[in-house]
């Protein structure tokens, strides 16, 4: 699986980031019963963190971008809890936190930005549950954080 994920990184243009490390009290990744959890992550661009609200001084282009910023960050979260991508069998859950205004409500078209990115690496087994939930704001004034509940492999 790594080196087909690899492939369609490559024809999308996109790179893993280094796996970024905690910022506070807790640890990127848990796997347990089968399951790895990953702590939400923030979405950088070109190393920098992408911050605003939507609704208020960013727009949806911007946030959905964000969210695929911050769904390849939790792969490479993936890749460096399991040893690489062939222990993932299935994307179960994404939980979407976007920063928005108070009469925003296209938070469901912003976390498309993590949700698509999925489908594309995974196929099939990159179709999940989802949450996508607008907040007043995010830790450093991010425009979205994501995290994922991931199926592995013995």
């Amino acid at each position: 699986m790594t080196d087909r994920i690899d492939r369609k990184l490559a024809e999308l243009g996109l790179t893993l980031p280094v796996a970024a490390a905690p910022v506070a009290s807790y640890v990127a990744a848990v796997e347990a019963s089968g399951l790895l959890h990953i702590s939400g992550q923030l979405p950088f661009d070109d190393g920098a963190l992408m911050t605003g609200r939507l609704g208020e001084d960013r727009d949806v282009a911007y946030g959905t971008h964000a969210a695929q910023r911050c769904a390849l960050m939790l792969v490479a979260q993936m890749k460096a809890a399991l040893g690489g991508l062939h222990r993932v069998e299935r994307i179960v859950k994404l939980g979407v936190f976007i920063n928005s205004a108070a009469d925003f409500t296209d938070q469901p078209k912003v976390a498309n930005g993590a949700s698509d990115l999925m489908v594309e690496l995974f196929g099939d087994a990159g179709k999940h549950a989802r949450s996508a939930v607008g907040v007043p704001v995010l830790p450093l004034g991010a425009v979205v954080e994501v995290d994922a509940i991931v199926k592995i492999a013995d």
